[in-house]
């Protein structure tokens, strides 16, 4: 890269470690924040036409079989966010020559690992689906679509390392575009094979394979046409040193996410044990959650990369500048949230099921789960933060402790009781993020005083 390219970067929309914080996160945020609703369109509408064009087993189907693909998509996504996380660093660092064989090495983890989901999720999607304790009437389905969406995760692994990759490098709007391809070919292929073939969760499961292996191979092709800041030889494909510092930093943020959709399994396998009604009601919830917590989980991947950079600049108080408004920012938004789920999410649950007690169901979970709007942003914010500063250990251990110690209990506490309620049990997850925060909050003034110091980084620095 020539010294005019690199000062123009340097000047451009890509660098965050000058200008304007909130117009420089917002602008990357948003297509971030676009590519998330457009993914959880894409989940929502195998529900949502499941749901008015198949049967209330294919409901829950698709509720307990699209919860076994968010562990492992979500762990996936955790994994990829160290190459975010390695390519902002290094950009900072002006090392663009490392990222090369940083992606070199990415293609030979994510490969390996996409081998072994594939088998586990082939060859276990009935133990799995029996493990989840899905109703009866909705095993056969469940097994269906776990298999099927296993039999294509290669696709799935591919679009989030690629999308991870553009991120790193200050490009948002470029996922954004992968995943609007990914996200109108599964409103298609949802259409064609559940409404108007009735293939139902079959069908369902098809159209998300299908889908992502068209916006795949249109990235790559995206990709291969791009003008980027680094090269990568053939020969950087190995598992090199950049391996090490890949799983260094993505092995603690993939067993966060792991563990976070684990507990989220493990309230599907509780809430399943109600019955079908409880069971559908609780996966309509889910898709609606996944729109709900769009805003703090965008400003988390984004802050990652945007703190990385700084990090990387050596400005550790524009970093925690960055994290400070990134709290302010998503309370405001969370606050609205709150209220509309409160007064007006039946209206929201009924858009994807007419069976009034299904709609219910979904309503009661949400109003207990409507606190997390509030403290999420907080939790959220914080973790952009220490992931920016390789600090995925401490973030891993966090969401160990808020799993094991606090959503897993309550939410079991909850559905053993007599006459068992969707709002309580839906309790467990503000319950958890709230302590969460505690242990955040503990460390940053730990991390600050004890750990900034004695590298030799002055946290009021520029």
């Amino acid at each position: 890269m020539s010294e005019n390219a690199a000062t123009a970067k340097k000047n451009g929309s890509n660098d965050f470690t000058a200008g304007s914080i909130p117009a420089k996160m917002l602008r990357f945020m948003l297509p971030i924040f676009g590519s998330l609703v457009l993914q959880a369109m894409y989940g929502a509408v195998d529900l949502l036409v499941v749901g008015r064009f198949g049967t209330t087993a294919g409901l829950s189907g698709v509720s307990t079989g699209s919860n076994v693909l968010n562990v492992v998509t979500f762990t996936v996504t955790g994994c990829a966010m160290a190459v975010t996380i390695l390519i902002g660093r290094y950009l900072g660092e002006k090392r663009n020559d490392k990222i090369g064989p940083l992606l070199g090495a990415s293609i030979c983890l994510f490969l390996i690992l996409s081998a072994i989901l594939c088998a586990v999720m082939v060859g276990l999607a009935r133990p799995i689906a029996i493990l989840m304790q899905s109703p009866a009437e909705a095993l056969d389905l469940t097994v269906s679509y776990i298999r099927i969406c296993g039999s294509g995760i290669f696709f799935i692994v591919a679009y989030n390392v690629i999308a991870a990759v553009f991120r790193g490098l200050g490009d948002s709007k470029t996922p954004l575009l992968f995943v609007l391809i990914a996200c109108i070919g599964n409103v298609f292929g949802d259409l064609l094979l559940v409404a108007v073939f009735h293939m139902n969760v079959a069908g369902a499961a098809i159209a998300t394979v299908a889908a992502q292996a068209v916006s795949v191979v249109l990235s790559l092709i995206i990709m291969a046409k791009r003008t980027l800041p680094f090269v990568m030889k053939r020969t950087d494909i190995r598992l090199g040193k950049e391996a090490g510092h890949i799983l260094q930093v993505g092995a603690p943020l993939a067993l966060q996410e792991f563990l976070t959709q684990i507990s989220f399994v493990c309230l599907c396998a509780f809430i399943n044990r109600l019955g079908l009604t409880a069971s559908s009601g609780y996966g309509v919830a889910s898709k609606l959650i996944s729109f709900i917590m769009l805003v703090p989980s965008s400003l988390m991947q984004s802050m990652s990369s945007f703190i990385s950079q700084n990090v990387g600049a050596g400005k550790e108080k524009r970093a925690r500048q960055s994290m400070v408004f990134g709290m302010c920012f998503a309370f405001c938004v969370g606050v609205v949230i709150f209220l509309l789920i409160q007064w007006k999410g039946y209206l929201a649950a009924g858009l994807f099921t007419s069976d009034q007690d299904v709609s219910q169901d979904a309503w009661d979970y949400l109003k207990g789960f409507g606190g997390e709007t509030l403290v999420t942003p907080f939790l959220f914010s914080f973790m952009g933060y220490f992931n920016g500063h390789e600090r995925s250990l401490f973030v891993m251990l966090q969401s160990m402790a808020q799993t094991l110690l606090v959503r897993l209990p309550v939410a079991f506490f909850m559905s053993t009781r007599p006459n068992a309620s969707l709002l309580h049990i839906g309790l467990a997850a503000p319950l958890a993020t709230s302590f969460g925060i505690v242990l955040n909050l503990l460390y940053y003034i730990y991390y600050n005083r004890k750990v900034l110091p004695k590298q030799g980084k002055d946290p009021e620095a520029h």
